[in-house]
């Protein structure tokens, strides 16, 4: 049961994925701009820019460039960049990794922490801290991520102290990981953008959990409440909680643009944003592609653990 559903979920990504790739490559056909003659320049011979049509096959059918482009993301060849020259999987290789390490370094911060708070929210419910919780996630929760950015900057950057970096400085030959405090700020505003909804989520869906039967049973046979919240409560709690946290590490995944962008961070968001200036079309198809299948795969995961935890599909029941 559990194994034709995982399948299930796998075969509906691909779908997914290769929807995506139909949809960003025509539109990327729609820019305007020759790619030839951004590649050659304006003063470009019609010889030279014939030569470019045909070298990377500008001059055949959409068709066929569609075919050649999707089999190049099979490969690893995505294509050569307008603006630098360089091939794209070499000009993106640092930045995914840059981009990677950011949106995990705020996971491991952000899931924990919204469980943990939504749990502590939830078992002292109606009580000043669970005000108090409650009231900060939704100010959180209704400030875009770039306010929240601009805040942290000011605070902990230029008018009240000066104690973190506002822009992310990386020298040649160096990684952004060798700089832990030019961090502190892109991760910490993923992570207050992230925690409070996963905080909220959890939090509602333990007191759910709280009030049902099987969790009153086990406290009237005199089950200590500590083995009541970890063993009968939070496992039912955590399947609808895992969905939540996909969506917002999937939106971590593009909304990492915004933040790379505000702090200067090496990554595909600032990668993205500087094709799209210069009107690099390879590099523009090749990380929007790279954040799709970042989206896909963290659903996928959240799909899994969220069959995984309901106890109906566990035993075999229908979902």
């Amino acid at each position: 049961m559990i194994a034709r559903l995982v399948v299930r979920r796998l075969l509906i990504s691909i779908v997914i994925l290769f929807a995506v790739s139909l949809i960003v490559f025509f539109a990327t056909l729609l820019l305007p701009g020759d790619p030839a003659r951004a590649i050659l320049g304006q003063q470009a011979t019609p010889e030279r820019i014939a030569a470019i049509n045909a070298q990377m096959n500008l001059d055949a059918p959409p068709w066929t460039r569609y075919f050649l482009w999707l089999g190049g993301l099979f490969t690893g060849d995505l294509g050569t960049s307008v603006a630098t020259g360089q091939p794209v999987s070499e000009l993106l290789g640092e930045r995914v990794g840059a981009s990677v390490f950011l949106m995990v370094a705020a996971a491991l911060i952000s899931v924990p922490a919204g469980i943990l708070l939504g749990i502590y929210s939830a078992l002292r419910r109606g009580k000043a801290v669970d005000s108090a919780i409650t009231g900060i996630s939704l100010v959180l929760a209704a400030l875009p991520e770039f306010v929240v950015g601009i805040a942290l900057v000011a605070f902990f950057s230029t008018t009240v102290f000066t104690i973190l970096p506002a822009v992310t400085m990386q020298p040649p030959g160096t990684q952004v990981w060798d700089f832990p405090l030019q961090l502190v700020l892109p991760v910490a505003v993923l992570v207050l953008v992230v925690t409070p909804y996963i905080a909220r989520m959890m939090r509602a869906t333990m007191i759910e959990v709280l009030d049902s039967g099987y969790v009153e049973m086990a406290r009237l046979k005199g089950v200590p409440e500590r083995r009541v919240v970890l063993r009968h409560a939070l496992p039912h709690a955590i399947g609808p909680v895992a969905q939540v946290i996909a969506i917002q590490l999937a939106w971590m995944a593009g909304g990492v643009v915004v933040v790379e962008f505000l702090f200067r961070y090496p990554g595909l968001g600032q990668a993205l944003i500087d094709a799209v200036s210069y009107r690099d079309v390879q590099v523009v198809q090749a990380v929007t592609m790279i954040i799709a299948v970042i989206y896909v795969i963290v659903n996928l995961l959240a799909d899994i653990v969220g069959i995984l935890a309901n106890p109906k599909l566990r035993t075999g029941g229908e979902s």
